[in-house]
C-alpha cells in the first residue's frame, strides 16, 4: 500500500464556500435505475467543487491564493482570484504555487501556466487543459501528470499528440494552457487492499471466466477453460481488453485522427 503525502503540496483544508456544493455521484444507473456502466457505487461522500474549465476570462490576470485537493479529480485546483475580484478554480500545473500570477490572451507570453490558442504556440509545447473546438471548453489533458504536445502546424489545425499517445488534428484556434497538470504521483500509488477502492467508489469485479455461461460469453466449462474465442469480449458481447480495437469505424471524429493510440500492453 502507497500513497501521497499532501501536506506537501495543499495550503488549506477549507474549500472557498461559494464554490462548493452538494451534488449525486454517478452510480453508474440511468434515470430508471438501471445499471449502465458496472463497478460503480458507494464511496465516501463528496462535495463538489466548480472548477472553470471554460476559462473564458480573456485578458485579465489571475493569481493562486491557495493550492487545493479535489476528491473528484486527480490533479490539484487552485483558488484563481482575478485582478476585478472574481474568485474561480482552476486546474493547476505541476509546478504552481501560492502567489503566481497567470493570464488567458491571445498575447500571452509563452510560459507554464499561461493559456492561448494552440496555433500561437511554438511547436514542441506541453498544453494541459486542452479544447477540441474553439470555445467548446477544456476537455482533454486533464488527468493528474497528463499533457498532450504540439507537433506540428498546417492549414488551419494543429497535430497534438494526446496523453493515450493518439495523434490527433485540432483547430488552431482552440485554447489550452502551456505545462502539465498537477500531482504527476498519482499513477503511482497502489490502493493494496479492496476496501481502499471502495472508498473511491469502485465495486468488485469478476471475472468472466469465473461466471456461469448464462451470465457471461466467458463463463461455463468444467474446470479451468479457455475463453473458447479469439477475441476478449464484454458481458455485452463488445471487444474489450488485451489490445482490442474497440472504436466504431463511422465515429464522427475519425477524419481528426493521424495515427491511432498503442493498445496492449504497454
Amino acid at each position: 500500500m502507497s500513497g501521497i503525502n499532501y501536506r506537501q503540496f495543499i495550503t488549506t483544508n477549507d474549500p472557498e464556500k461559494s464554490l462548493v456544493s452538494g451534488f449525486k455521484r454517478g452510480v453508474g444507473r440511468n434515470k430508471s435505475g438501471k445499471i449502465t456502466t458496472r463497478h460503480k457505487g458507494g464511496g465516501h461522500k463528496r462535495l463538489y467543487r466548480d472548477v472553470d474549465f471554460t476559462l473564458d476570462k480573456y485578458d485579465v490576470p489571475f493569481t493562486i491564493k491557495s493550492v487545493e485537493y479535489d476528491p473528484n479529480r486527480s490533479g490539484f485546483i487552485g483558488l484563481a482570484q482575478y485582478k476585478d475580484g472574481e474568485k474561480r478554480y482552476v486546474l493547476l500545473h505541476n509546478t504552481a504555487k501560492v502567489g503566481d500570477t497567470f493570464i488567458t490572451s491571445e498575447k500571452a507570453p509563452q510560459t507554464v501556466g499561461n493559456r492561448m490558442p494552440l496555433g500561437n504556440m511554438v511547436v514542441g509545447t506541453f498544453v494541459y487543459n486542452v479544447e477540441f473546438k474553439h470555445k467548446g471548453g477544456a476537455k482533454g489533458a486533464r488527468s493528474g501528470g497528463d499533457y498532450a504536445e504540439l507537433l506540428a502546424k498546417d492549414g488551419g489545425y494543429v497535430d497534438l499528440k494526446m496523453p493515450s499517445s493518439e495523434v490527433r488534428k485540432i483547430p488552431a484556434n482552440a485554447w489550452a494552457t502551456i505545462g502539465e497538470v498537477s500531482n504527476n504521483e498519482n499513477r503511482l500509488v497502489n490502493l493494496g487492499k479492496a476496501g481502499r477502492s471502495r472508498w473511491l467508489g469502485v465495486r468488485p469485479t469478476v471475472r468472466g471466466t469465473a461466471q456461469n455461461p448464462v451470465d457471461h460469453p466467458h463463463g461455463g466449462g468444467e474446470g479451468r477453460q479457455g475463453r473458447g474465442r479469439r477475441r476478449a469480449i464484454s458481458v455485452y458481447g463488445k471487444p474489450t481488453g488485451k489490445g482490442q480495437k474497440s472504436r466504431r469505424a463511422k465515429k464522427y471524429s475519425n477524419k481528426f485522427i493521424v495515427r491511432r493510440r498503442k493498445v496492449g500492453k504497454k
